[in-house]
C-alpha cells in the first residue's frame, strides 16, 4: 500500500532551505532547532520528553547543533534503525550575482529561467519535476523525508514493531563534528534502552551515474578516503649548479605522474571500483623568488577506498614516494651525464642516500636518536604550535609540525621523502555478508525492492558502496585494528587536531545503507531535487525497508 507524503515533505523541505546553515558560517542550529520544533510538537514528544534532543556538539570551536530523537514502537522488539540526515550545506559563492536567492526556490527557479543554462538543465528546470536551492538535493529533502516517517509512526506505533533514532546532524560538510558527537546519545540510548542497531539508513542525494543513466539506487555500505601526504625535502643548490642538488618539485612531479588520476590504485571491492587518487594540492614551500631551488615540497589526495584500511594505503604510498625519489634521481643524474659530456667536463656521481619514511618511523628514528632531548621537544612543539595557531587545518598543522621537526633534528643532507597522513579518516564500509544482521539486510532490501515495484517506471539497483564522503563512516567499525592504527600512528595532529572516535564506534557499530533522494549538481548552483521520486516514492522505500529490516 502506496502512502502520500509528497506535500508535507516539499513543504518541510522548502523550510528547510529557507534556513540558511552553511556549514560553520552560517545557522546549523537554526536548522536543528526548526526541526526540534517540528518533532516537540508531535503528541509523542509531549509524552516523551526525554526521548527528544537537541545536543550541542562536543569540543567543537564552532557553537551548533544536532536533533536526535528516539521512537519507541510497540513494545514488542528491541531491533532499531537509525536514520541519519545532515543540516548543513556548502556555500553559495557559486550562485553569483543572485546569492539571495540561493534559499529561496520559487525566487530562483524565475532567475534560472533567465540564465544561459545547458540543455539538460533548461529541460529539468521547465520541466516543474525539479525543485531548485541551496542543500534541496544535499540534503535537506533527505531529513524531511525522516521527519515525515517520524510523525507517521508517532501517530501509528502499532505499525512499528521495533524502534528509530533519527538524527539530524550539523557539520557533515566540514569536520563530522555533528555525527561524531551524535555517537554520545546514540551510545547512551542502547544502553538505557538496550536497543538493539540493525542498521544505519542515510538518505544522502543519489545522482545519474553516467549521462543518460535511467537507474535508481540503493547502496549497501559506503566509500572511505584518506588523504595521504608526502612531505618531500630535497637538496637546495643555486640554478647556476642544479645537478649539485635535489628539486623537491620534481620529486613530486614523480609522486603525481605515478598515483594522480592512475586507475591502477583505484580500490576494487564487490566488482565495484572506487575513483582512482585524485591531487588535492602540489606546492613547494618557498615564500618568495630568488635563484635558489626550494628546500621542501608537499602534497597530498583524495585516496577513496572499498577495502583498504589506512595501513594499505601507507604502504603503498610509501612504496610509491621510494620509486618516485629513485626515479627523479636517476633522471638529475642522467641529464648531469649529458650535460657534462656537451661541455667535456668530467661527470661525477653525487652519491646521494634516498631515505623514505613514514611520519611513524620519522619520529621512532629522531627518538632513538635523540632520545629525551627529542620527546621533551616534541610534545612541547606539538602543544605550543595548537595554542598559537588553534584555527590551523589538520593538513597545515600536520605540515607545520613535519616541517619543524625535519629542519631540527635532521643533521643528514640527502633527499627525503616523508608520507603521512593529513586529515579526517572515514572508514568505507563493506556488506560482507558475514554477519547475521548483513544477511537480514540484503534479504530486507531485495524485499524492499520487489514489493515497491509498482511506484515507479525506473528500475532501482543495488549497489555495494555508495560513492560520495559521507557521515555514514562513523557508524561502523572492522574488528581489525591494525589498519586504523597505522591511520593514528602518522596522523601528526592525532588527539589535538583529531581523534578518530575509536571507541564511540565501537560501542554502538552497525551496518550502514544509503537510501537517499534523487537529483543533480550536487554542490552546484543548479542543484535540484527530483520531486516525485524524493518527496514521494522515497518515503514509501525507507517505510517498506523498515517494515522489513525490523519484522
Amino acid at each position: 500500500m502506496e502512502f502520500r507524503f509528497f506535500e508535507e515533505i516539499e513543504s518541510l523541505t522548502r523550510d528547510l532551505v529557507a534556513v540558511e546553515s552553511i556549514v560553520k558560517k552560517g545557522h546549523e542550529s537554526k536548522a536543528a532547532e526548526y526541526i526540534y520544533d517540528f518533532y516537540k510538537n508531535l503528541d509523542y514528544f509531549k509524552k516523551n520528553e526525554d526521548h527528544l534532543i537537541l545536543q550541542k556538539t562536543v569540543n567543537d570551536k564552532v557553537s551548533r547543533h544536532n536533533t536526535i530523537c528516539l521512537l519507541k514502537g510497540n513494545g514488542q522488539s528491541n531491533k532499531t534503525v537509525v536514520l541519519l540526515g545532515h543540516i548543513d550545506t556548502v556555500g553559495i559563492e557559486d550562485f553569483k550575482y543572485f546569492k539571495d536567492s540561493a534559499f529561496s526556490p520559487d525566487d530562483l527557479l524565475e532567475i534560472l529561467k533567465k540564465e544561459n543554462l545547458p540543455d539538460n538543465i533548461r529541460r529539468d528546470l521547465e520541466s516543474g519535476d525539479y525543485l531548485f536551492g541551496r542543500g534541496a538535493l544535499d540534503m535537506k529533502s533527505g531529513v524531511a523525508n525522516h521527519m515525515a516517517l517520524i510523525k507517521y509512526y508517532s501517530e501509528n506505533l502499532d505499525k512499528l514493531n521495533g524502534n528509530i533514532v533519527a538524527i539530524a546532524e550539523c557539520d557533515e560538510e566540514d569536520s563530522s563534528m555533528g555525527i561524531i558527537s551524535a555517537l554520545d546519545v546514540l551510545k547512551d540510548l542502547k544502553e538505557k534502552y538496550d536497543l538493539d542497531y540493525q542498521v544505519g539508513i542515510n538518505s544522502d542525494f543519489t545522482t545519474p551515474l553516467y549521462k543518460d543513466d535511467p537507474s535508481r539506487y540503493i547502496y549497501l555500505g559506503t566509500v572511505g578516503k584518506l588523504l595521504p601526504a608526502f612531505y618531500v625535502s630535497g637538496i637546495e643548490t643555486h640554478v647556476g649548479q642544479a645537478f649539485k642538488g635535489v628539486d623537491p618539485s620534481l620529486v613530486a612531479r614523480k609522486i603525481d605522474e605515478k598515483l594522480n588520476l592512475n586507475m591502477e590504485y583505484a580500490d576494487i571491492g564487490k566488482g565495484e571500483a572506487t575513483m582512482p587518487p585524485v591531487s588535492l594540492q602540489m606546492r613547494d614551500l618557498k615564500d618568495k623568488y630568488d635563484v635558489q631551488t626550494p628546500l621542501a615540497s608537499n602534497l597530498y589526495y583524495n585516496f577513496a577506498t572499498h577495502t583498504k584500511s589506512p595501513k594499505d594505503v601507507m604502504d603503498l604510498s610509501k612504496e610509491i614516494a621510494e620509486k618516485s625519489l629513485e626515479d627523479a634521481i636517476s633522471y638529475i643524474e642522467e641529464q648531469s651525464k649529458r650535460w657534462a659530456e656537451f661541455g667535456g667536463y668530467d661527470y661525477k656521481d653525487n652519491n646521494w642516500k634516498p631515505r623514505v619514511f613514514t611520519f611513524k618511523e620519522l619520529v621512532d628514528f629522531f627518538e632513538e636518536t635523540y632520545q629525551e632531548e627529542f620527546r621533551t621537544y616534541y610534545e612541547e612543539y606539538k602543544e605550543r604550535l595548537n595554542e598559537e595557531d588553534p584555527n590551523l587545518s589538520i593538513a597545515d598543522y600536520s605540515l607545520k609540525l613535519i616541517d619543524n621537526l625535519y629542519r631540527k633534528f635532521n643533521t643528514v643532507n640527502e633527499p627525503t621523502v616523508i608520507v603521512y597522513y593529513g586529515s579526517t579518516y572515514y572508514q568505507n564500509v563493506e556488506i560482507s555478508g558475514e554477519e547475521e544482521r548483513e544477511v537480514n539486510l540484503v534479504k530486507a532490501l531485495e524485499k524492499t525492492i520487489s514489493d515497491t515495484k509498482g511506484l515507479l517506471e525506473e528500475e532501482i539497483k543495488l549497489k555495494y558502496f555508495y560513492p560520495y564522503i559521507s557521515d555514514s563512516s562513523f557508524l561502523y567499525l572492522p574488528k581489525d585494528r591494525e589498519g586504523i592504527n597505522s591511520y593514528k600512528d602518522n596522523l601528526p595532529g592525532w588527539g589535538l587536531k583529531y581523534s578518530h572516535p575509536i571507541d564511540k564506534m565501537e560501542s554502538i557499530s552497525m551496518p550502514v545503507i544509503n537510501l537517499g533522494v534523487y537529483g543533480q549538481d550536487g554542490h552546484k548552483y543548479t542543484e535540484r531535487v527530483h520531486k516525485n521520486y524524493s518527496f514521494q516514492v522515497l518515503p514509501n522505500l525507507i517505510m517498506t525497508f523498515i517494515d522489513n529490516i525490523l519484522k
